[in-house]
């Protein structure tokens, strides 16, 4: 369940950060440290919830990536990719806050 909270918090951070004012260098390195943070939870997520899991594995290493592409540091490149991916990262965490699929009650 943590994992979908994490999940969901930073797709939530990711559509804020898009409208926030942040230099080249800050969107590289909250690119950077958030597309991390989303693999590795989403991969952990796989194996529980496998559609959230690769959803959010998938944009996490394309946010990861974007965070190396000068164009995408500043202006629109920057508000499309975080607000993109900021949604797709949030709909994969908080869908995987449902009922698990083997559960009974």
């Amino acid at each position: 369940m943590w994992k979908g909270w994490v999940n969901g918090l930073l797709g939530l951070w990711l559509i804020i950060a898009a409208f926030l004012k942040f230099s080249a260098a800050a969107v590289m390195w909250d690119n950077l440290i958030v597309g991390i943070i989303v693999t590795i939870v989403a991969l952990l997520m796989i194996k529980e919830k496998p559609w959230q899991g690769w959803l959010g594995t998938i944009a996490g290493i394309l946010l990861f990536i974007a965070a190396f592409i000068k164009s995408l540091q500043t202006g629109a490149g920057y508000l499309w990719t975080d607000l993109i991916l900021g949604i797709l990262i949030a709909i994969a965490g908080f869908a995987a806050l449902g009922k698990s699929e083997g559960s009974n009650s």
